[in-house]
């Protein structure tokens, strides 16, 4: 069933894509702009593009499409579950599995691996092939995650992510020696010049990105640390 929000703005300047971002809760940005290419978000009655600049007092109207159905097949991909009721599962993705499919990469994820485990009692916000995915991990990173089994609990998820309620600490094994016991690192990540899979620091085209460490066991030419990562 379609679901229809009308908005007042009180931005002034603000982009619609970003704006929106931060007014609703569980949608991504990418799903909004989504929903503006498809004509589903309209200002004063009228289609806008998402870089449209918002004034104080425009209605803004969007339309949240039906679900659309699976495409993705249940794979029986055995999980590593830690917690599970009717509103969560939560899971430790291992090193080397991807989240969900993507090209290259459409099958053998964890949302296969999901779909087979839940069924259908996934929340569908981010579309037909992040089922119940609130947040993600890079493939090769072993980790935590959170799984949205209804539309409800993704929001309040989303909301908890975007608002910085949620402490998320890593361990790693990093090449080199840290001298300091603690400190803070406060330099801005993007893509790698040369390697476009790859992240690195990018002072001129970066993402502020902050992360304090905590140094837990020093090697011969490694550094054991844990990780707190801000933004």
């Amino acid at each position: 069933m379609k679901e229809q929000i009308i908005l007042l703005s009180d931005a002034n300047g603000n982009r619609i894509d970003s704006w929106l971002a931060k007014k609703l809760d569980g949608y991504s940005r990418t799903y909004i702009q989504k929903l503006i290419d498809d004509n589903l978000v309209l200002v004063d009655g009228r289609t806008v593009k998402s870089n449209y600049k918002l004034k104080a007092g425009n209605e803004v109207c969007i339309t949240i499409p039906e679900p659309v159905k699976l495409d993705v097949i249940p794979e029986n991909i055995e999980l590593d579950i830690i917690y599970e009721d009717d509103s969560i599962i939560i899971i430790n993705k291992p090193r080397g599995m991807v989240v969900h499919p993507a090209h290259g990469n459409y099958s053998g994820t964890l949302v296969n691996a999901l779909l087979n485990h839940c069924g259908e009692s996934l929340s569908d916000i981010n579309g037909v092939i992040r089922p119940g995915i609130v947040h993600r991990l890079d493939k090769d990173t072993t980790g935590i995650m959170v799984v949205a089994k209804n539309n409800e609990v993704h929001k309040k998820l989303s909301h908890n992510l975007k608002s910085r309620n949620v402490k998320k600490i890593y361990v790693a094994l990093v090449k080199g020696i840290i001298r300091e016991s603690t400190g803070k690192i406060n330099l801005p990540i993007g893509r790698h010049p040369t390697d476009r899979k790859k992240m690195s620091v990018n002072l001129e085209k970066g993402k502020d990105a902050i992360s304090y460490f905590k140094v837990l066991e020093r090697f011969s030419n490694a550094t054991y640390v844990e990780l707190m990562i801000k933004t």
